[in-house]
């Protein structure tokens, strides 16, 4: 179960690489258009991905129930989100608003564990806490936040928590292709984005600039997004969100490292807070008696304590391998994070 747990930092490394990277190229690009070729970038590839893994296009099988919540997180994280940010970032300055997008992960847990219920103990609490912190002082400013007025920030709020309550949705469609899901997010991420910064009056860059943009987005958000969806399908929301806002420093680890970038002793201090907060999950220990309910879904598994079924197909004995397949009632004790199998009551 902790193969999650590194999706989760995977992703976090990934997406927070892109900014250095970003830099790095001199992708000159107004952030608005940089962020809807990074989104596109991701869409298309992992669309091009998918097709070269099935052979072709392949219906999603996504289940009737979930369609809602799919298009609920593309409509908060791919439309909403993105334009509440951009306005925010015209009336804010950039350091508040680095500060400010580090609520994304508290309010992902807040919902995760207010409105869908899942469950949350001491420590889960105090590891959020510590990575927070962590990415707070790695956030902020020198010489105080810069600005009086309340429009930009409230604004940059209202977009973590657009993207809080899509993190909440994808985790309802976590067990399905996480391939499809991470791609179709990713595309209208980018139209909306790119549309936006057109309309907005920025132009196209040169193919050579495209193109990289759109590399480092098919890496840095299309495959971050691939591994978030699947750390989701093993930890729930407010877990993965806490793994996930170790992004700033990973990324800040990666110019020190990599592009050898001066250290500051914030940086140290970030790095201690969040290495404290990560531990205080991984130490996690969660275990009693509780219930299966009859549930049926698809998603790749072996035929562990929870997959005792028959198939209806010819089966090469490979594993793990995907199809639908029925979960009858059972109830039984061991140690479980909040994961697919397990979204029940305490």
């Amino acid at each position: 179960m902790y193969t999650s747990i590194v999706y989760a930092l995977a992703a976090a490394a990934l997406f927070g690489a892109s900014t250095p990277i970003a830099r790095l190229l001199g992708l000159s690009i107004s952030p608005l258009l940089l962020a809807g070729l990074l989104y596109l970038g991701s869409g298309v590839g992992l669309a091009v991905l998918r097709s070269v893994r099935d052979r072709g296009w392949k219906n999603p099988q996504l289940p009737n129930h979930e369609w809602p919540w799919l298009l609920g997180a593309i409509v908060f994280g791919g439309m909403l989100g993105p334009v509440a940010l951009m306005f925010g970032l015209k009336h804010t300055t950039g350091a508040t608003a680095s500060l400010l997008l580090n609520l994304e992960s508290v309010l992902t847990a807040v919902l995760a564990w207010v409105v869908f219920k899942e469950n949350a103990d001491r420590r889960i609490v105090l590891g959020m806490a510590a990575i927070v912190a962590g990415g707070a002082v790695l956030a902020w400013p020198v010489n105080g936040l810069g600005s009086t007025d309340l429009t930009g920030p409230l604004a940059v709020a209202g977009a973590c928590l657009c993207w809080a309550i899509d993190n909440n949705l994808t985790r309802k469609v976590s067990a399905s292709d996480a391939l499809f899901i991470a791609g179709i997010k990713g595309l209208v991420a980018g139209l909306v984005n790119t549309g936006l910064a057109l309309w907005l009056g920025a132009s196209l860059p040169a193919l050579a600039t495209g193109s990289e943009a759109m590399l480092l987005g098919f890496l840095g958000y299309g495959v971050s997004l691939v591994l978030f969806v699947l750390a989701l399908r093993g930890l729930g929301s407010a877990r993965t969100g806490a793994y996930f806002s170790t992004a700033p420093f990973l990324g800040a680890a990666i110019a020190i490292v990599i592009f050898g970038e001066p250290v500051s002793a914030t940086f140290w201090i970030a790095a201690a807070l969040m290495a404290l907060g990560v531990w205080i999950h991984l130490a996690e220990h969660h275990s009693h008696e509780h219930s299966h309910r009859l549930q049926e879904h698809a998603h790749r598994h072996r035929h562990d304590e929870h997959h005792q079924h028959e198939h209806d197909f010819p089966w090469d004995g490979v594993e793990p391998h995907s199809h639908a397949h029925e979960h009858l009632p059972l109830r039984h004790a061991h140690a479980h994070f909040p994961d697919i199998h397990h979204r029940h009551s305490h």
